[in-house]
């Protein structure tokens, strides 16, 4: 059972009540009739809303809890024998209610941000490994495109650089919506390793391969602050690549440049001049506010030496043994199917990155 300083506790129920207010706040404007009739800014609010509801909930119990305690422990000293004896007699597994719903409320309190952001932007690389790798690349899309389907999440195909020799692919951008979406996918940032016979093998040689894999949380429009007028330079292009006369002689790529940072983003995967535009000026928000929130973890490290909620990308999280069989993750102890996890079935995975990822911020509080 989780035992907290009281300076700590206090801290942990000033930051529980600015999210019961902000519950409230949220449950108020989805009974806004000017807010009903907005279906985007509905999805977003019912999102944190099902984000928060899980810790509110927890905090009124502790509340409640909290307040027994407080009336035992009255009746105990007041006036009237009996009562105080059995007030005597019932404190303390009213007291051990009260940690119990204590540790899991600091553990909710932990994820609560993560479980506020229902959309992330995803980038899959091909990485060391020729064309091996890129047919790795195009593995991993599709293990996650399985993964969101089983969660009922959205998946957006916003680019796609393919490796037209092997069928392989080069570099993916995919957009992934729903709830927990932050939550689990933020694990998945690093250096994915695969220790298998290519298909491109002739002599039946394993071979170690790797992809990257980043995930940025799409943040909301009032997260971001961009003077699009003076700070970014955008226009139409033509698109490359395979898809026919049309890709090449119509303007329907679009590219960004914010000239603050140097980024530069090209969107050619959808058919439309407008829709390559709207994705690819969402693709720079998520890369500013992912930027802007390393920053803010590199202070906080520098700080105290130690990180809650962000992870390096540069460093192999994860290693594919296809001839054990095994999946083995670096943060984890166990051991995981692989034909089970390319397939999509990353609940177990998942569950067990959650519940050490929680300790471990518990632990750092």
């Amino acid at each position: 059972m989780m035992t907290l300083a009281q300076e700590a506790v206090g801290k942990i129920v000033a930051k529980l009540g600015e999210f019961e207010r902000e519950y409230g706040d949220v449950c108020g404007k989805l009974e806004d009739p000017a807010v009903v009739t907005d279906h985007k800014a509905v999805r977003q609010l019912s999102i944190r809303k099902a984000g928060l509801e899980p810790l509110v909930g927890a905090f009124r119990a502790y509340n409640a809890a909290a307040a027994e305690v407080k009336e035992f422990e009255a009746a105990r000293n007041g006036g009237d024998a009996e009562l105080a004896a059995m007030a005597a007699s019932e404190l303390p597994a009213a007291r051990a209610r009260v940690e119990a719903l204590l540790g899991e409320v600091t553990s909710r309190l932990v994820t609560a941000d993560d479980g506020k952001v229902g959309s992330v932007m995803m980038e899959i690389r091909a990485g060391t490994g020729g064309d091996e790798a890129a047919l790795w690349a195009r593995d991993l899309l599709e293990m996650y495109q399985k993964y969101a389907a089983r969660r009922g999440w959205n998946w957006e195909v916003l680019e796609l650089t393919p490796e037209p020799g092997v069928g392989g692919v080069r570099s993916a951008t995919v957009n992934v919506r729903g709830e927990g979406v932050w939550t689990e996918l933020n694990f998945e940032a690093g250096v994915h390793s695969v220790k298998r016979v290519p298909a491109t093998e002739a002599q039946g040689r394993i071979h170690t391969s790797t992809a990257s894999v980043a995930t940025l949380p799409e943040p909301e429009d009032v997260d971001v602050k961009i003077d699009w007028a003076n700070e970014v330079e955008e226009f139409a292009t033509r698109a490359q690549g395979p898809g026919g006369q049309n890709v090449n002689k119509v303007e329907t790529a679009w590219q960004v440049h914010h000239k603050p940072t140097g980024i530069i983003i090209k969107m050619m995967e959808a058919k439309s001049q407008q829709q390559n535009r709207e994705r690819a000026r969402r693709l720079l928000m998520a890369k500013l506010y992912e930027a802007e929130r390393a920053r803010h973890a590199a202070e906080r490290t520098a700080a105290r030496n130690s990180q809650i909620g962000t992870g390096g990308r540069s460093e192999k999280i994860r290693t594919y043994r296809f001839k054990d069989g095994i999946v083995a993750d670096e943060r984890l102890p166990g051991e995981y199917g692989v034909r089970e996890v390319m397939n999509g079935e990353l609940d177990r995975m998942m569950k067990d990155l959650i519940a050490h990822e929680t300790a471990r911020r518990v632990a750092a509080l």
